[in-house]
């Protein structure tokens, strides 16, 4: 078993799009992994998550679902940040999200359980002087105060992110695919104005008008960041997952759902709560490298209509 620190050494990861030794200025999408499940309520093992679908890359051809070619693309895997304790990996992960969001690249988290896209949007917060918006896909809201005492639990994401300034209010956040509420988010729910597709919404709606409704509320914000928690799936779809929810979203309508909310200015995005310790067959693993994978597709084609040729400089000053 290689570590996480031989595999981001090799160029032949990521379907051999990786750079190894490249700067951010020089890449143009940054991938980087959080090993940390000490926010879950419930089955831990997301921290093994990174190494995991990294360990899935090396023999996937640099294509997409649409046979897109994505072998100009050069990928900069920073590989796993850590810290001595929670704070201090928080911190770390912030300055990492900082750098990436001010030299205007994609960067791709890989959890981790929920709570590692907390200092991730802290990241993003620090780094933009205008508002963003978060397109959260989730069998859950994660919207609790606090869970089991913790303020930065896998639970409480959305909760810390409205306290962010440049998160103006609920209506910032768009939820997708949730089934199940914890009574106190329901009550935070009913008093304040969200915007909401169930997994049932979905199914009912189709992908095309669910993707018509999320850019109709948020084509506001100018910077877009989607966290998608692979407990969005349904269970037969991702078993390998803390807390999975029966009746979620079928891996076509994601992966769909996906190629329409690229269409938006989409800054970051990150896969969650993949436990690999759960399920022997590593679904869940290859469910995560395949949407990571579909979305650097979506960026370099996004990138290639609005410019004609794909460039790597398109920071934002």
């Amino acid at each position: 078993m290689k570590s996480v620190q031989v595999m981001i050494k090799d160029n032949q990861i990521w379907a051999g799009l990786n750079r190894p030794g490249i700067s951010k200025e020089e890449a143009d999408i940054v991938v980087f992994g959080i090993p940390f499940d000490g926010g879950v309520s419930f089955r831990s093992g997301a921290k093994e998550a990174p190494r995991a679908i990294r360990e899935i890359t090396f023999t996937i051809p640099p294509t997409t679902e649409r046979w897109e070619d994505l072998s100009e693309l050069r990928i900069l895997d920073e590989g796993d940040i850590i810290g001595e304790n929670r704070d201090g990996l928080f911190r770390n992960v912030e300055k990492m999200v900082y750098d990436c969001v001010k030299a205007g690249k994609l960067f791709t988290m890989i959890g981790g359980d929920h709570s590692t896209t907390i200092p991730v949007l802290n990241g993003v917060n620090q780094a933009l002087d205008k508002p963003f918006g978060i397109i959260h896909i989730d069998a859950h809201f994660d919207l609790c105060d606090e869970m089991c005492g913790d303020h930065l639990s896998h639970g409480s994401v959305e909760r810390r992110a409205l306290e962010l300034e440049n998160v103006p209010d609920t209506e910032s956040i768009f939820f997708v695919g949730i089934r199940s509420v914890e009574a106190e988010e329901l009550e935070f729910i009913n008093s304040h104005k969200m915007n909401i597709l169930k997994a049932m919404d979905v199914r009912n709606n189709g992908v095309a008008e669910t993707v018509n409704r999320i850019k109709e509320k948020m084509s506001r914000f100018q910077y877009i960041y989607i966290t998608v928690d692979v407990d969005s799936l349904d269970p037969a779809y991702a078993p390998g997952t803390g807390t999975p929810q029966f009746g979620g979203l079928h891996s076509r309508e994601l992966l769909d759902l996906l190629y329409g909310l690229f269409e938006l200015p989409v800054i970051g995005f990150d896969v969650v709560e993949v436990s690999p310790k759960l399920d022997q067959s590593s679904v869940a693993a290859f469910a995560a490298r395949k949407i990571i994978t579909e979305c650097w597709g979506h960026h370099l084609r996004k990138n290639k209509q609005v410019r004609g040729t794909y460039k790597t400089d398109h920071s934002r000053a």
